[in-house]
């Protein structure tokens, strides 16, 4: 691939600013912090967004209830967000807040585009709104008479609105999305979408309200608002400096590459969200991702429920590469997953403390009982080091073909067959009893094709477990890297002392186990 092609833009969906984030939200933009990280590892130019979607009625009612402005409210909120992503090391490249002026400015500029060209009409709106959810529903729509996405009561509503025509490119959606495959994954999600929302006929969405007044003006009619969902979906083009006078990035990283979002608003990013652009005249995102849920007890995590904890305890408690390693390993992305602190501590004792740290810490620790902690390399070879040596070379390959694929559990376990791999080396090569009958020449190189094995796999980890890896690669104090090494083995500077060490992870013993 030629270097100016290789730019990579992907996005979160805008959260709704919140107190009590869960570990549910954190999924989704780990998954996306670590594919961005992966893409800049591979030396792609990366732009990765996440934000807040912070209008709407139910901000403007809480608000109220806490007795601030509803800007006050958010400021406040958005701090909470910031610091929780921090605690995960989210490495975002922006972080976009609705309320930000130039995201105003652009949002207002695209209603009065599409409204000058005919695609949104003044009418009036009647019919029946969620407004947790910010979502109108048919009377067809609904479960057992309440809203299908959080099961709440929904209110009729009656108002002066504008409309944009959904309908006008229904055909052309269909089209779009018939001629690439790709364009929403998993191919359940494709499914649902059109035999569940567009095959049945997409009506003219609602755009504006007139009951509050916490969201965008609309230019030219001040009574009304902009419609929530085109001001949060606006947000992947107004970040780039869309209709500003500073387009760079848009030009430079537009259309995007992917769109994660959870599986409860993969409707709007597939369906509204395309034929925005489609009005607009702008090329469609390459790939739209709708991942699962994070079930707890069986049912969604809530603090109603009782299953609520901050997920800053759980980094507390464990470290955010274990919460990061748990999330990204155990969940299959696409599907809905398990979380729960058994499952947790369980991979993290077996994947973690038993394959990864146990691992560097017993080889660091014979590497200096031995030598001095010396690492040298020498030519007297063992019948096991053409297989090891074979297998981590090829181990990016297969990381980089599952990441291809978005299949990130099966790319993270190819990384820790590395690890895996070189606990079996050392149970084949018994690096204790060529200590005893004095084989060094054979040892040494044991230790060091161990060593190179582990630097190779702290690379590939780096995307994934970035404190982690640097740590590694810190004890074994190589200089060694650059991701172009890792189908390389042998680069681990011969003749370096190791650095302090200490376990990367303890083994977690649980009161009952005592």
């Amino acid at each position: 691939m030629e270097k100016e092609n290789k730019k990579y833009y992907v996005t979160t969906p805008i959260y709704y600013p919140s107190a009590n984030f869960h570990i549910g939200h954190c999924y989704t933009t780990v998954i996306a912090d670590s594919i961005a990280r992966y893409k800049k590892l591979l030396g792609y130019d990366v732009y990765f967004l996440t934000g807040s979607d912070e209008h709407g009625l139910k901000i403007q009612k809480k608000a109220l209830e806490n007795g601030v402005t509803p800007q006050e409210y958010v400021d406040e909120i958005i701090l909470n967000a910031k610091d929780l992503w921090k605690s995960l090391n989210i490495n975002y490249d922006k972080f976009i807040r609705t309320t930000d002026s130039y995201h105003i400015e652009t949002v207002q500029k695209i209603f009065k585009k599409l409204y000058d060209q005919g695609d949104i009409y003044k009418g009036e709106y009647k019919g029946l709104y969620c407004t947790p959810c910010e979502s109108f529903w048919t009377e067809t729509q609904l479960i057992d008479g309440k809203c299908p996405d959080c099961g709440r009561d929904v209110s009729e509503v009656s108002e002066e609105a504008y409309f944009f025509r959904l309908s006008k490119y229904q055909d052309r959606l269909v089209e779009y999305i018939n001629s690439h495959p790709d364009f929403i994954q998993p191919v359940s999600r494709k499914n649902e979408m059109m035999n569940n929302f567009i095959k049945p006929g997409l009506e003219d969405l609602c755009v504006s309200r007139t009951s509050f007044s916490w969201g965008i003006p609309v230019t030219f009619d001040s009574k009304h608002v902009v419609y929530v969902w085109i001001d949060a979906l606006s947000n992947y083009i107004s970040a780039l400096g869309y209709l500003s006078e500073d387009d760079s990035l848009f030009k430079k990283f537009w259309p995007a590459d992917l769109h994660i979002v959870g599986k409860e608003i993969v409707r709007f990013h597939t369906i509204i969200w395309p034929c925005l652009l489609m009005a607009l005249d702008l090329p469609l995102p390459k790939q739209i991702f709708g991942h699962g849920w994070l079930i707890i007890n069986g049912g969604k995590i809530s603090k109603s429920l009782g299953n609520y904890r901050d997920p800053r305890e759980y980094v507390k408690e464990y470290g955010a590469d274990a919460i990061r390693y748990y999330l990204l390993r155990e969940v299959p992305f696409g599907s809905d997953g398990v979380f729960s602190e058994e499952l947790l501590i369980s991979r993290y004792n077996t994947d973690l403390a038993n394959t990864i740290g146990n691992l560097l810490n017993r080889t660091l620790s014979m590497l200096t009982k031995y030598f001095n902690g010396v690492i040298e390399k020498t030519d007297a070879n063992t019948d096991f080091d053409a297989d090891l040596i074979e297998l981590v070379t090829c181990t990016n390959k297969k990381a980089n073909d599952y990441m291809d694929k978005l299949e990130i559990p099966e790319a993270l376990d190819s990384i820790l067959s590395i690890f895996r791999r070189c606990n079996k080396y050392i149970d084949e090569t018994t690096p204790w009893i060529l200590a005893k009958e004095g084989k060094n020449a054979e040892l040494k190189n044991v230790l060091y094709n161990i060593l190179e094995s582990i630097r190779i796999g702290a690379i590939l980890l780096s995307p994934f477990l970035p404190d982690t890896s640097k740590e590694i690669l810190r004890q074994i104090n190589t200089k060694e890297t650059n991701y172009q090494t890792t189908n390389t083995f042998g680069l681990l500077e011969n003749g370096i002392s190791i650095a302090d060490y200490k376990p990367i992870f303890m083994r977690i013993v649980k009161t009952d186990e005592k």
